[in-house]
């Protein structure tokens, strides 16, 4: 009891400071819904509290996760917008889970056992019925899209990913509990395939979420806002209206706060079938919300989200005339990870904001995007599956004559 009343005092006396001298001095963090505050107090708290009880049992199983808490932060502090950043926080959370397991056997203690019973019952429904769930919101998500948008592959996703979950389930009922081990390493290649992918997409979806938690200050001198395409050659789509109103919100946030303008850069050529360049479209919308015209400047020849990003940062080093600026950009909170690997790649020293989506679009953007983000490193993921496929075909080799 003791022991617990001192780690109390102590965690009472840090969050007092990291609130008056971190997140009071920031209006804008302040401004972040309230949950995800509490949030942050109740993850830092029990973490805390987990390696207070490893210190003062005197193990050190606790060095484990705090090493790569660190080299997470370490690592995304130097350079937020890399893959590797979701790999290294997922490492953390794993081999917290294991230190877990590992304290509570050496101390027995009453806290770290709720929090072992909730993780496990948590788990014991995601295998019991986590599949089943996820095909029903697969299904259900794909109705909704074909209800509210055009048929297309790219809003398909979520309808293959189901279908392909059925005729693989089916498969592995039906017919692999019956093959020949030979045979059945061979089917065993592709379940490993699918679990590397798997894997690739938690690390990706893991930094996405992270990343939307990026909180730039308000001191800057340009904002980005990514175009989307236009409804009938000339309209701007729900999802452009509200990357172009996210982008005015921390517009006049900054405004606001400290009374410093910025420029709105709205980037977007004309398509083939718009009839006018989508900067345009958006520059006029930001002008009939109130924004001056003054303060809008426009980049009408990108076609991608890599062209937007680099004619844009091309605009701002002219019109600063070499001098350092501050840039951030707006794009959907789905697109903004990739976006800002994008940022990354041609030289552009800025961070996104995401704009609100509807729930129904997000499953086949999130989707669409994994599938880009896998395109990025082809090679990479060529490399490990030909080796994965070669050492299983070379085990189904060995297997057909050990086992006859």
């Amino acid at each position: 009891m003791l022991n617990f009343l001192l780690f109390i005092f102590i965690n009472m006396l840090l969050i007092f400071i990291i609130y008056n001298f971190f997140i009071k001095r920031r209006s804008d963090l302040r401004k972040k819904r309230k949950y995800i505050k509490y949030f942050m107090y109740i993850f830092y708290f029990s973490f805390s509290y987990i390696l207070f009880i490893g210190i003062i049992s005197a193990t050190f199983y606790f060095l484990i996760p705090v090493f790569f808490l660190v080299l997470f932060l370490v690592c995304y502090k130097s350079e937020k917008r890399r893959l590797i950043n979701g790999t290294l926080f997922n490492l953390f959370l794993t081999s917290t889970i294991i230190y877990l397991f590992l304290i509570y056997f050496e101390t027995k203690d009453p806290f770290i056992y709720l929090i072992l019973v909730g993780m496990l019952t948590i788990v014991s429904i995601i295998l019991s019925s986590g599949l089943y769930f996820l095909l029903f919101f697969l299904l259900w998500n794909a109705r909704q899209v074909k209800k509210k948008e055009n048929t297309s592959l790219s809003n398909s996703l979520t309808l293959i990913l189901s279908i392909l979950i059925i005729i693989l389930g089916s498969i592995y009922s039906l017919v692999y509990l019956g093959l020949p081990i030979w045979l059945a390493v061979i089917f065993g290649m592709f379940i490993l395939i699918g679990l590397y992918f798997c894997i690739i997409f938690y690390n990706f979806l893991t930094i996405s979420i992270i990343y939307q938690c990026n909180n730039p200050i308000y001191n800057q001198d340009y904002i980005i806002v990514l175009g989307s395409g236009l409804i009938d050659g000339d309209k701007i789509s729900k999802l452009l209206s509200n990357r172009i109103e996210k982008a005015i919100e921390f517009y006049q946030q900054q405004k606001d706060i400290n009374n410093k303008s910025l420029k709105l850069i709205m980037s977007g050529g004309q398509g083939v079938d718009e009839l006018i360049p989508e900067a345009e479209a958006m520059k006029s919308y930001a002008i009939q919300i109130g924004i001056p015209s003054e303060d809008i400047i426009i980049e009408d020849q990108s076609t991608t989200t890599e062209e937007n990003l680099l004619f844009s940062k091309n605009i701002i080093e002219i019109h600063s005339e070499s001098k350092s600026y501050n840039a951030i950009f707006t794009t959907n909170n789905y697109h903004v990870f990739r976006a800002s690997l994008f940022a990354k790649k041609v030289g552009l020293n800025a961070d996104g904001i995401g704009a609100k989506t509807a729930f129904y679009f997000l499953p086949n953007a999130i989707l669409r995007e994994y599938v880009a983000i896998l395109l990025l490193k082809k090679k990479q993921h060529t490399v490990v599956l030909a080796l994965i496929s070669l050492i299983m075909l070379v085990l189904s080799f060995l297997s057909f004559f050990w086992f006859q």
